[in-house]
This record gives C-alpha cells, structure tokens and sequence, in this order.
C-alpha cells in the first residue's frame, strides 16, 4: 500500500452473516456468506484482505479507472466497499469473475476524504487454487484479466499495457537491462523478473520470506510526497495473504515486527461479533497475534460524498 497520507489503518475480523449494500441508490444488497479478516483505509473501506474460505481481494491505485456516469439500470457499488463485496461472497476467482460477466455491476465516483482525490482503483483477485485476476475499469466498461500467470500488479498503467511493456526486458521477452526508478510500470517489471526466479520454497515460511523480498524491491523509500503522483508515493504496508493455510501477514513500514492472524482460529460465523486488531493503539504488536483482536463496534463503510469528520 503506497499513499501520500497515512491511512490509519487497522486490521479487522468480520463474521458471515453481516448485512451490507453498494452505499448508493440502485446498488447491490447482500448478506456475507463468508467471514472475513481485512486491512482498512481510515476505517471507512476495505483495501485488502481474505476470506475464511481462501479468496484474497487486493485494491490499488489505477489513475486511469474511469467508472462513466452513473447507469441507474446497472447495479452498482462504492469504491470503498468494492473489495469487501468479493470476500463476502465467493470463494474461488473463477466465481467471482463469472460472476462479473453476467452482471453489469458498475463503480460510481467518490472521493477519498483525506486527500480529495478521485477514488481511482483496480481490483486483484486471488485464491488458494493459484488462479488470479485482474479487473479494471477503463472507458467505463470492467476489463477483466483472468489467468493463473498473471501473479504481479503494480499502478499505472493499466494492465493490458504493463503486459505488453514487460516483454521489452530482459528474461522477460526481449533484451532491455531493468529498470530501476520507482514509477509504477519499472516496479511492475522488477517484481516480475524476481518473482519468476524465486527458487522454491522448503515451507510456508521461507514463502513467505521469499515473496516479501520481492515486494520489499518493489516498494518506495519513505520521502516527500508529490500529491499530483499518487502512484509513486511512500509505502505504507505490505500484506501476505497464505491462501492455502488461511494465515494473514501484515508488515508495517514504519515498524520493525511482523504480525500474522491465523483466520482459521477466528469465530468468523454467523452472529459471531465483529473483532478489531488495533494497529495504531498498539505499540508491542509481533508475531502471532490472532489472539489480540478485541470486540468491536463495525465499522461504517463511506458512501460517496461523504466526507471524514
């Protein structure tokens, strides 16, 4: 997660069973039929995360998302509940992409309320079978990238193009060296490059420390934010999501420990009470912590034009 603003996040468990809807008129309803441990923005949106039954859901920034006007016959969801829609309700990508052929859903335009910016977003899916997509409005139509190869996403542009620039480099279709600057697209080959060459792993953890390397290469230094480039901004967090084993990692940038949630070990089921991990009230957080979550009060997702208080 890179932004130019610290987005306070936090990491929280939400049961099966919850009630929830798109925040807009026409938009989607549903009820969870999957619990869920996600990391948040500002508690008023779900950024990243994982469901109990091994689907991971991942935003980032895509300057170039264009969600058209609004279309009343189409149903729609909020940027800031987008995500949360996947996890609550598919376990496989394969799912959650048929899913989003047959139906015409569409995101409507909202603001981020700290920084005023357009919300601007693609969306990553993932899940234990190691298939994956990506899903990215352009021209006000979802472009869905649906493949099991495609195991790396960075910002601009979008993804179609990362595709066609990545076969330019070196190991990876052409003779271009690598490059090394932090703008998105360089990230997008670096990662890439690496992630191919991971030798492989003798358990769940030395994978882990493995795709971390990766992702630590790809990340930005903290410096000065240039807020008319949210794309090269200063990271935040990285998260890991063990689809396989149903363990969450969470690696702040501004703290030396990793914590890790067992989601298996969570009452994620229906009427079981929403759980809060609070990453910015704790300050001695390492480790295993699934055990530190505390009961909570759900957070409110943000529906457009609302403005954080």
């Amino acid at each position: 997660m890179d932004w130019a603003y610290d987005t306070r996040t936090n990491i929280w468990a939400l049961p099966a069973g919850m009630q929830r809807d798109g925040l807009v008129d026409g938009g989607l309803s549903w009820t969870a039929q999957f619990g869920s441990v996600v990391s948040t923005a500002y508690d008023i949106a779900s950024a990243d995360g994982m469901n109990g039954a091994g689907l991971g859901a991942h935003l980032l920034w895509l300057a170039e998302s264009d969600y058209a006007e609004r279309d009343p016959d189409r149903p729609a969801l909020a940027p800031t509940i987008w995500m949360q829609y996947f996890v609550d309700n598919f376990a496989t990508v394969a799912d959650a992409v048929t899913f989003l052929e047959q139906t015409p859903v569409q995101l409507v335009p909202q603001t981020d309320p700290v920084s005023g910016e357009n919300i601007t977003v693609h969306l990553v899916l993932d899940d234990a079978s190691g298939d994956s997509a990506v899903v990215e409005y352009v021209d006000g139509e979802p472009r869905i990238h649906h493949d099991r190869s495609f195991n790396v996403v960075t910002n601009s542009p979008p993804f179609d193009d990362q595709l066609v620039n990545l076969r330019r480099f070196e190991g990876l279709g052409d003779d271009a060296l690598l490059p090394g600057s932090g703008e998105p697209d360089d990230r997008f080959i670096r990662a890439a490059y690496y992630v191919r060459r991971l030798p492989e792993p003798g358990s769940d953890r030395e994978a882990v420390a493995e795709i971390l390397s990766v992702m630590r290469n790809a990340s930005q230094p903290f410096a000065a934010s240039d807020p008319d480039r949210p794309n090269i901004a200063p990271t935040l967090w990285r998260t890991v999501a063990d689809l396989t084993s149903g363990v969450y990692y969470f690696e702040s940038a501004s703290d030396p420990n990793i914590v890790w949630i067992t989601v298996g070990d969570l009452d994620l089921s229906v009427g079981a009470p929403a759980l809060k991990l609070d990453l910015n009230g704790e300050s001695d957080l390492v480790g295993d912590v699934t055990s530190r979550f505390q009961p909570a009060e759900p957070f409110a997702f943000a529906a457009p034009l609302v403005a954080l208080a």
